[in-house]
Order: structure tokens, then C-alpha cells, then sequence
């Protein structure tokens, strides 16, 4: 049994707001409570920002922020297994998974964001005076101020600090309000930051729900200067609403119903190897995952036989033993969502080619486990073609042109990512540039270059991060002009 508490000004303290208790999603069982923060908590940590930023903090140096962050990499990774075990503890995900992605990304986008800092610039631009004496304009980066950090649960750590690090090179403060199923590696990071010498205030950390909770509390405070968010789209929709007063600025990366297309003449075995993963990674939730697959017909069937295959090919268990490949769904709840889209399709006339119901594998009599399944045979309009589902499933349509893909491809009010497979180079760039989505990967999946611009389009968010396009987020421009 664990304590989570709130992290503020440097310091761990109980939260006046409602107690609840982690689970194992393995096992289901308890594995420690949550001490949710209030109201007075809440302010408490924004206070504490606020007064970083106006402290010594706020005197740093770009090379001392750089110093401290590089710090930051570098303990993260000196206890990796303990960010590792936290961390499959709170999602129940495979630890070989944690073990290649979520920790060492979560370590490196402190790196990632050290490098950014050091060499994003800003405009400089001469001009006449009617004097002709001339004057000079040039851009600062100041600090937006105190950024609200709201994360998910699939990804913790890593999403995190893909917000926390960018938001501290810029020289901001931060308060984190982590998922109320997965606190552990957000809290941990508190005991780092005081490692490292992180001034009390820099980073706050509150805990709690939505709605009349943490969350709310948070995105509603007078005091927060900017809110990022990645989660799913009605909730982004509210946090818009609660940025609205105080005109504050939103990031947000929200929901998903992300198509792939596979070309008849797809490299077959690349493509299975891709799409694999792109459909049952992290059992399925990943915002950027394929829900809905497009498969020219002239390979349809061999298509489906082989991701059916695959979906049967994984192995349940405990979640720390290297032999598991597929771990439960995130919470009871959730578990509850995903197998009523289960019965969905089979009401609708869904052919289930593999999965469709609750693995019989010996060690998940308990816990949140669902199969990997695979359907055809909905039409375009189905709920479970439309409805984003967050689990291990797909569906596969076919189709007979380009032009035919491309329009049930964009067939959806989400537009986050897509994959397109072709050996044909003009057709892969012709149509990747015609789906509506913030990101298409050609002949891949999941390969990120964290420079590059990342976010949605339609419902699936609002602003785009990454790179230069972080800093444009996490700092405001100051334009000074000298006459000369």
C-alpha cells in the first residue's frame, strides 16, 4: 500500500478533497489511496507558482534552466527502475513496454527540451525613421507564467514531461493535476525535482478528479496564465470553456478515430509489422492508435487473416514478466466501455474474426483484461467505425481507388493521425496530403521526431506542440523597438 499526496512548494502534504483508492488493472486489487486536493490546495499550489516565478526561478539563466534539466534526465534515468515499477503498477501495462518507451521518453524529453531552449531565437528587423536616424525591433521570449498541466492516464510519465519539460525550459512554473487512475510517476517526479535542486514552487503537484475537483478547480483559477491537456474531446471542450474567462490559451491533443490504408502493393510483411502494433499497442490505448483500417480489395482477405492472426498471438499475464505482451485496460470502467462496443458490433452484424470478449488465460480470472478483436462488415455510419473506443480493436473496410480511400479516410469528425502503406512514392505523398489529420506516417508508426509539429485537427485538439512549436506555446514574444 502506497500513499499518493499533492506536492506544493517542494513540500508533500494531504489534500482536504476526497480520498479514493488506486487499483492494480492486473489484479484489480488496491494499492494505495490518493489524497485529492482541494480547493485550498489548489490555490495553494498556483500561490506557490506564482511566487517561483517572481523568485529564483525566475533569475535563471537559458544555461542554468539547461543545467538543471539535463539534471532532471539524468536522475530520472539513475532510478529508472523505480519510475519503471511505479509505472506499471498505476497502467498494468507489459513492463518490457515501459521498460523501450514511456520511461526513457519520459527521462529524454527533458533533454530534448534543454537542446530546444539553447537554440530557438526570434525575429530582429531594421527600418527607416522619417529622421533617418532608423530604429531597431527585436523579439524576447518571456515565460507565459503558470501553466496548468493535465495529463492522461495511458502514457503518464511520458506525456507529462512532454508538457512539464518544455513548460520549465521557457521558464515557466508548473502545476501537474495527473490522472486520478495513475498518480504514481507525477508524484515521484516531485521527490527528483528536490533532488536536483529544483526551487520549492517550480513544480506542483495536485491530485484529484474532474468536475468539482482538482481539475476544475485548476483549469477555472484566476491565477493560471495557460492550460495544456491531452485527453479526450469533451473534456478539452470544457477546459476550452473555463479558459475562456480570462482569455488563457489552450494546448489541446484530444480524441481520435485514426484510419490506416494499405495499398495492394504495401510491402505485406513491413505492413503486418506496423499495423500490428499501430492497432494493439498498449492494448489498444494510444491516442494515435488505428481504430479503423482501410484495406484496398485485392488483398483484403489476406489483410484480415493475418491481423486476426496476430490479435490471437498475444500473451496475457503479470505485467512484470518479460513473456507478457498484452496487459489489461486501464480500469474497471473502462473495461466496462470497451466490451459494451464488444456488444455493439456483434448486435450490428460485425464479423469477429478474432477476440471479441474476456481472454480465458489463467492469471486473469481478476483485473481489467479484454481481448484484442478484430471486425468486418459494419457500414461507414456505425458507432463502431465513428465512436472512439480506446481499446485493442479494429475494424477493416475495403475499397477499390485512391480517391475512395482518401474519402472514408476523412470520413470521421476527428482528424489526429494516419498511416498509409505503399511502395508507390508519388501516390504516398499525393494522398497524405489530402487527409485531414495533424500527423501521417508513411510505411510506419508511432516514429517521432520530437522537433516536429504534433497535435489534431477537427475534434482531436487544438494547437500544436513539439520543437519550436512548444516554445511558442510555453513563452509569449515581447517585441522591443530602439530608435537609433
Amino acid at each position: 500500500m502506497g500513499e499518493f499526496l499533492n506536492f506544493i512548494d517542494g513540500r508533500f502534504v494531504k489534500g482536504c478533497g476526497e480520498r479514493f483508492a488506486n487499483h492494480f488493472p492486473a489484479t484489480g486489487e488496491v494499492i494505495g489511496t490518493i489524497y485529492g486536493a482541494g480547493q485550498s490546495e489548489v490555490d495553494a499550489a498556483v500561490g506557490a507558482a506564482r511566487a517561483a516565478l517572481k523568485g529564483r526561478w525566475g533569475r535563471l539563466s537559458v544555461p542554468e534552466r539547461v543545467d538543471l534539466l539535463r539534471k532532471l534526465a539524468d536522475a530520472v534515468n539513475a532510478r529508472f527502475d523505480e519510475f519503471l515499477a511505479a509505472e506499471v503498477r498505476d497502467t498494468g501495462k507489459p513492463a518490457s513496454l515501459a521498460r523501450h518507451i514511456d520511461i526513457p521518453r519520459g527521462a529524454a524529453n527533458f533533454n530534448v527540451f534543454a537542446d530546444q531552449i539553447q537554440t530557438t531565437g526570434a525575429d530582429a528587423f531594421e527600418m527607416s525613421t522619417p529622421d533617418g536616424a532608423g530604429a531597431l525591433n527585436y523579439a524576447v521570449r518571456v515565460p507565459r507564467g503558470v501553466i496548468a498541466v493535465i495529463c492522461p492516464w495511458n502514457l503518464p510519465l511520458l506525456l507529462m514531461t512532454w508538457k512539464v519539460a518544455p513548460a520549465l525550459a521557457c521558464g515557466n512554473t508548473v502545476v501537474v493535476k495527473p490522472s486520478e487512475e495513475t498518480p504514481a510517476t507525477a508524484t515521484l517526479l516531485g521527490e527528483v525535482m528536490n533532488q536536483v535542486g529544483i526551487p520549492p514552487g517550480v513544480y506542483n503537484v495536485v491530485h484529484g478528479g474532474g468536475i468539482a475537483a482538482a481539475g476544475e478547480f485548476l483549469t477555472r483559477h484566476p491565477d493560471v496564465d495557460g492550460i495544456t491537456f491531452t485527453g479526450e474531446t469533451t473534456t478539452g471542450e470544457a477546459i476550452m470553456a473555463a479558459a475562456a474567462r480570462g482569455v488563457r490559451p489552450v494546448s489541446l491533443e484530444l480524441g481520435g478515430k485514426n484510419a490506416g490504408i494499405i495499398f495492394a502493393d504495401a510491402d505485406f510483411d513491413k505492413t503486418m509489422e506496423g499495423i500490428g502494433r499501430s492497432c494493439f499497442a498498449n492494448t489498444g490505448q494510444v491516442c494515435l492508435g488505428t481504430e479503423r483500417l482501410y484495406v484496398q480489395r485485392a488483398i483484403f482477405e489476406r489483410i484480415t487473416d493475418a491481423l486476426a492472426v496476430k490479435a490471437r498471438s498475444y500473451r496475457f499475464g503479470d505485467p512484470f514478466d518479460t513473456a507478457t505482451t498484452m496487459g489489461p485496460v486501464i480500469s474497471a470502467e473502462h473495461r466496462a466501455k470497451v466490451l459494451k462496443y464488444y456488444e455493439k458490433a456483434r448486435a450490428a452484424g460485425a464479423g469477429v474474426l478474432a477476440g471479441g470478449g474476456v481472454p480465458e488465460s489463467a492469471g486473469c480470472e481478476r483485473g481489467y483484461w479484454v481481448e484484442p478483436t478484430v471486425w468486418t462488415g459494419l457500414a461507414q455510419d456505425n458507432a463502431i467505425i465513428a465512436e472512439e473506443i480506446f481499446g485493442p480493436c479494429v475494424h477493416l473496410s475495403p475499397f477499390d481507388t485512391e480517391e475512395e480511400a482518401i474519402a472514408l479516410a476523412n470520413d470521421s469528425r476527428y482528424g489526429l493521425a494516419t498511416s498509409i502503406w505503399t511502395e508507390n512514392l508519388s501516390r504516398a505523398h499525393r494522398v497524405a496530403r489530402q487527409i485531414e489529420v495533424g500527423i501521417a506516417w508513411v510505411n510506419c508508426w508511432f516514429l517521432r521526431d520530437l522537433r516536429t509539429a504534433f497535435g489534431g485537427s477537427k475534434r482531436s485538439g487544438i494547437g500544436r506542440e513539439g520543437g519550436i512549436h512548444s516554445m511558442e506555446f510555453y513563452t509569449q514574444l515581447r517585441n522591443v523597438c530602439v530608435k537609433l
